[in-house]
């Protein structure tokens, strides 16, 4: 399913960065991707299910939720953090800082796919260097 990806704070995100970014907290609140809920249906999977998230700059996997405001069918939220850094671009046309708006991602049902924590998901990133 090709979708509008935005990126931004929440509350969620925001409480458990306190509570530190290896728990299992952190990982909750922020290895995940609101949809909207007939975007769920259209993808036959239930929230909580994986889903692969995927861009020009990246893939990874986060765990699917209903969007927890409103939204609209074909854009998807995920909070910041590492999981929507791998798949934001790079580029940042001379701000110093990344577009986390309005990226064109495909996200995909993952069930089967591991959601990876933050240790793991680091050792991913730097493998090749």
């Amino acid at each position: 399913m090709n979708v509008t990806l935005i990126s931004g704070r929440s509350l969620g995100q925001a409480k458990s960065k306190v509570t530190g970014k290896f728990t299992e907290e952190y990982l909750r609140n922020v290895a995940v991707c609101e949809l909207h809920p007939e975007d769920l249906k259209a993808l036959g999977i239930a929230p909580g299910q994986n889903v692969r998230v995927s861009t020009k700059s990246g893939t990874v996997v986060a765990r699917s939720a209903v969007a927890s405001q409103a939204s609209q069918r074909g854009v998807v939220f995920m909070p910041y953090g590492p999981w929507v850094n791998m798949v934001v671009p790079s580029e940042t046309s001379g701000t110093g800082m990344p577009s986390l708006k309005g990226i064109e991602a495909e996200v995909t049902a993952a069930p089967n796919e591991k959601l990876l924590d933050l240790r793991s998901l680091v050792e991913q990133m730097t493998s090749g260097r």
